[in-house]
């Protein structure tokens, strides 16, 4: 078996006899060194450590340092409590009657707002801006919806007081007569403005541009894009779907959730007969994805639910739950 070994090393490396030999000499020793350890290990075993004192020690300083920290607490935790951050405070809303025109960062933060939302909108207003209906709020670029619905009911605005030169120019100087007290029923009558007609909830899938139009937030290009988006979706099958149109404010989604109603079914495309120009189309398919549809469709048959889309690996999951109420099987 050495004299195999032997010709097999030297056949494969081209070495002579003599260093054939050596190389087996120094393969040997260098597994020797590598085993000397192991072997020494398991003829010599190591006497067992006693660390019971040591172990004795460290857990002795441990509750010590716990119990340092307990009376530190304890000495400190008024100190502490003091010190919360305004986050901290705040982190759970509290309620109350508020003028969005004179209430603090604090007071904003304790009502559920963010600090950086609370801190926009006393930028806001230290600019000129103010809130002379509770529906300004949502103007207030990122104003949470839900938050404006919990907090709408506390909001109290005061009425701006007419100064006195204003009545002076408006209804008749009462200067020249400095005793007797001003006549309401002397101001002048103007006629009632007729009042704007209330806004009813209508069909999201069938409104034209005047409806939206009417909408606060809403004008006409961004009426447009709303039609332009709806028709070539087909239809929106939720309210959520309003997210993904660009451009919408807070004031301008608030309104078209509130009104925009979902009463009319969507329009489908047939799958199985639809070519790769109509299905790309639908802005939720690419040109690619399409064709791929229509491959696939030509090799395999056709479809029968939005399950046998997946084999497709270009379709990823997401995008099958958002195209599949769109296509006819």
């Amino acid at each position: 078996m050495f004299a195999r070994l032997h010709a097999l090393i030297r056949d494969y490396f081209g070495f002579s006899h003599k260093e054939t030999r050596g190389f087996l000499v120094l393969i040997f020793l260098t597994v020797l060194c590598l085993l000397i350890p192991f072997v020494y290990r398991f003829i010599i075993p190591s006497p067992p450590v006693d660390t019971s004192v040591t172990d004795l020690r460290k857990l002795d300083s441990l509750v010590a340092l716990m119990q340092a920290e307990e009376a530190k607490q304890l000495q400190f935790g008024d100190r502490l409590g003091k010190e919360k951050t305004t986050a901290e405070r705040f982190s759970e809303p509290k309620l109350f009657n508020f003028d969005p025109n004179t209430v603090s960062v604090a007071g904003w933060q304790q009502l559920g707002l963010p600090k950086w939302m609370a801190e926009r909108i006393e930028k806001y207003r230290s600019k000129g801006g103010q809130f002379r209906r509770k529906e300004d709020l949502l103007k207030i670029y990122d104003f949470p919806p839900d938050l404006y619905d919990q907090l709408e009911p506390y909001i109290t605005l005061k009425e701006t007081p007419r100064s006195s030169q204003f009545n002076d120019n408006r209804f008749g100087s009462n200067k020249s007569y400095p005793n007797e007290p001003y006549k309401v029923n002397d101001r002048p009558v103007y006629p009632e403005r007729p009042a704007k007609p209330v806004l009813q909830p209508f069909d999201i899938n069938t409104a034209d541009t005047t409806q939206l139009i009417a909408l606060k937030g809403i004008g006409a290009t961004l009426a447009g894009r709303i039609v332009k988006f709806r028709d070539a979706m087909g239809g929106f099958i939720s309210t959520d779907q309003f997210h993904e149109i660009y451009g919408l404010d807070s004031l301008a989604l608030y309104e078209l959730q509130k009104f925009g109603k979902i009463r009319s079914a969507v329009h489908k495309i047939p799958v199985n007969t639809a070519s790769a120009e109509e299905l790309d189309r639908h802005p939720f398919l690419s040109r690619k994805e399409a064709q791929i549809i229509v491959n696939y469709r030509e090799q395999h048959g056709a479809y029968t639910s939005a399950e046998s889309l997946k084999p497709i690996r270009i379709l990823d999951a997401k995008t099958i739950e958002k195209i599949a109420p769109y296509l006819e099987f």
